[in-house]
């Protein structure tokens, strides 16, 4: 017997830009930064672990020695650079991780414009903002979307895992956001995002 109704998907509820899909949310279990980093190092290993493959290149603009340690770590390759600076290098790159906000005088639409230009297709951006400025996030993704970045993952890093069966609350810490060059503007694709 065939099932001649045919029934649509529930619509997305949530956090949704119209016209926008959703954008999935994940918690990780991680330290926080100390003062003055941008991470800790766990979030460094989770970082290059979940974003690149070996020999993976990865522009560095993160403050403290934990991103680096997780590259040396993971065997990828490394640019540390200066946000001043006019190029990051010739080679694109797989992966770009900031804090935010960014050291840098251009404005944030910019910036991005020049994480768009270093990246391979496919490749990422993952911004760390400090938890609690529930403006700023958006006012990130609107910078990279104009910048031709897409907003593909919202990750909360939190120090204390969800427990099951316990009501909890996360003592979330960090927002890790994720953008990405769309794998499609290298084939001529390139509209906005």
């Amino acid at each position: 017997m065939t099932d001649t109704n045919r029934h649509s998907a529930p619509l997305p509820v949530g956090d949704v830009v119209p016209g926008d899909p959703p954008v999935p949310i994940t918690v990780w279990s991680v330290p926080a930064p100390q003062p003055g980093e941008t991470m800790s190092d766990a979030m460094g290993l989770r970082l290059v672990h979940n974003l690149t493959h070996p020999s993976d290149l990865i522009i560095d603009l993160a403050e403290g020695p934990q991103l680096a340690c997780a590259i040396i770590a993971a065997h990828r390759r490394r640019h540390v650079q200066a946000v001043r600076q006019v190029g990051w290098g010739r080679e694109a790159a797989t992966l770009i991780v900031t804090g935010w906000p960014v050291d840098d005088t251009a404005s944030p639409v910019a910036f991005f414009g020049r994480c768009h230009a270093s990246l391979v297709p496919g490749g990422c951006v993952a911004v760390l903002l400090p938890h609690g400025d529930l403006i700023l996030p958006v006012d990130v993704v609107t910078a990279a979307k104009r910048a031709r970045l897409a907003y593909l993952q919202h990750i909360v890093a939190a120090d204390r895992p969800p427990r099951r069966g316990q009501h909890a609350q996360l003592d979330i810490h960090t927002d890790l956001l994720i953008l990405t060059r769309s794998a499609d503007q290298a084939q001529g694709g390139g509209g906005d995002v």
